[in-house]
């Protein structure tokens, strides 16, 4: 009965190892993509209250673009394509935690809290969020191959007009919405085509949205800190 209970614990203790040796691997899989792509600008909306939440969201510690490694060198590529134009990517949102996605979601059912609908979903309603795809129980952005972003001038940071603000829960937000100024539409599609080029495909709702095809973690959520 002793030994069988030594063999039961050390078997536990091997898995345990296995599994932290496994998470560790993972978590080498991620880099700060502001060290591989260059001329990266990066505004991690969530670390701070400008966003529509309207304040931090639960996982950012840091104001840190975490992605795959992967993610990040196809990036740097599309990066060094814009550069000869003198544009820059920025992005607004990387790896996200699973523990800010819940976080998205406690939001989304409060619905009382509409301190932002006016600056980020002032014609949508907000019990509507989950039928109509801007909020979900899972983020891609969670398996770290998923990057929101836009085009900025390089030499004064100035943002490229899209037409309308990042994370605007609205169908104006969507790549192939024509209500948007030719302005607006040939610098989506400028965006659209050379995040395409390099491996990412869009989200149809979300000019800013892109998730590299071969990610490396398609059915992996994690959950670690962005710290």
């Amino acid at each position: 009965m002793v030994s069988r209970s030594i063999r039961g614990t050390t078997a536990l203790a091997g898995l345990i190892a296995a599994s932290a040796a496994l998470a560790q691997e993972r978590l080498a899989a991620f880099v700060d993509a502001a060290a591989v792509v260059p001329g990266l600008v990066v505004e991690m909306r969530y670390h701070g209250p400008d966003n529509f939440v309207g304040r931090p969201i639960d996982g950012y510690e840091r104001p840190i673009c975490y992605l795959t490694r992967a993610a990040a060198a196809a990036l740097a590529q599309a990066a060094q394509e814009l550069a000869p134009r003198g544009l820059s990517l920025k992005v607004f949102d990387c790896y996200r935690p699973a523990r800010a996605v819940a976080h998205f979601v406690r939001w989304a059912r409060d619905l009382g809290d509409t301190s932002r609908e006016a600056a980020y979903y002032p014609e949508v309603d907000k019990r509507r969020l989950f039928r109509d795809g801007y909020i979900a129980a899972r983020s891609g952005h969670s398996r770290g191959s998923t990057v929101d972003l836009t085009l900025v001038e390089s030499r004064t940071g100035h943002e490229l007009d899209m037409g309308t603000p990042f994370d605007f829960f609205h169908p104006r937000a969507a790549p192939s919405d024509r209500s948007v100024s030719a302005e607006a539409r040939a610098n989506r599609r400028l965006l659209a085509q050379t995040m395409r080029r390099h491996g990412f495909a869009p989200y149809p709702k979300e000019w800013w949205h892109f998730t590299l095809r071969a990610e490396p973690f398609p059915h992996t959520y994690f959950d670690f800190p962005v710290r």
